[in-house]
């Protein structure tokens, strides 16, 4: 009972934090939290988030899908590239993990689904990629899939709603609404954990992948 009171109350808060994203209306930075916002590891596994079968491109061009991702532990998030107030601080902080786990020598797959796939073509994901100091030997940028696939995906594997609207300018014609969280899945493609991605508790996402990792 006490277990499933702990899952209860992650999904609370789970829902909470993930009705956040860009839009049109947010172009500066989100509030900052409550504490009650601000829990830095929230456990799902009990919920038995699976991870569907996919196969989009990657930033090179070429395919990369969950068969790549067989037997690793990984994080995942939801950005684009023309996202003017959420997408860069999470990237940044994404780089910061990729950076944290190489210090750690804790192995630890990216993957960065874009929800303006129609724009966020492999050369602009590159791009993208670079401007952060990606290493892509683990760290994928994907696209290669229509809105509405990325968008059902997010909503039944990562239960985050991911919508768009009318950009403001044609520099910038779309905005889409989307999670700013962290996911943690594990081997199985199961997602276990989910963290704020705006402020991510780096040593708490180490401690959690050793954990997974001795099991």
């Amino acid at each position: 009972m006490e277990k499933w009171k702990r899952v209860g109350f992650a999904l609370i808060g789970f829902l909470v934090l993930t009705v956040t994203g860009c839009s049109e209306a947010a172009q500066e930075q989100p509030e900052p939290e409550t504490s009650a916002q601000a829990s830095s590891s929230n456990d799902v596994s009990a919920l038995h988030w699976q991870v569907h079968d996919f196969s989009f491109t990657d930033q090179s061009g070429k395919p990369f899908g969950l068969k790549d991702l067989k037997g690793k532990i990984w994080l995942a998030d939801f950005v684009f590239t023309n996202c003017p107030n959420v997408c860069p601080p999470m990237t940044a902080n994404m780089a910061k993990v990729q950076d944290a786990f190489k210090k750690a020598g804790v192995p630890i797959e990216l993957v960065s689904f874009s929800v303006d796939p129609e724009h966020d073509q492999p050369k602009v994901l590159q791009t993208y990629a670079e401007k952060y100091d990606a290493d892509l030997s683990h760290w994928h940028f994907l696209t290669g899939y229509s809105f509405s696939q990325i968008a059902k995906m997010a909503k039944d594997t990562f239960k985050g709603p991911v919508a768009r609207q009318k950009g403001p300018s044609p520099d910038m014609p779309v905005l889409v609404t989307h999670p700013t969280q962290f996911y943690l899945i594990d081997e199985s493609g199961t997602v276990v954990r989910y963290y704020n991605g705006l402020q991510p508790d780096l040593q708490q996402m180490i401690k959690d992948v050793q954990a997974l990792t001795k099991k």
